[in-house]
């Protein structure tokens, strides 16, 4: 790789380290809500809801589509998501 290009692929790099810290104070916000969203939950069987995932997933593959976005990214993105914050509610669900 060219110096030049070194020095471009570094701006770009530092770009993206100041691009992770933004998402994870949004991921850090995200799991705020989905523990208010827990405290409302009765019954461990309701932590999994396929019909809200299913609309979910629907309504993120339009707007990556409707933003030219690769829709294989985000439904990866936002599956490994869901499933991480459906075992982290799993893991802290407290019957009543």
């Amino acid at each position: 790789m060219s110096p030049k290009n070194k020095k471009k692929l570094e701006g770009i790099r530092t770009k993206l380290d100041k691009l992770d810290n933004k998402l994870l104070a949004l991921i850090k916000y995200r799991t705020f809500l989905v523990k208010e969203v827990l405290k409302l939950k009765e019954f461990k069987k309701e932590i999994v809801d396929q019909k809200r995932i299913k609309f979910i997933l629907s309504k993120i593959r339009g707007k990556s589509k409707k933003l030219k976005i690769d829709p294989k990214i985000t439904n990866r993105i936002w599956k490994n998501m869901i499933w991480s914050y459906i075992d982290y509610e799993r893991r802290n669900f407290k019957k009543k």
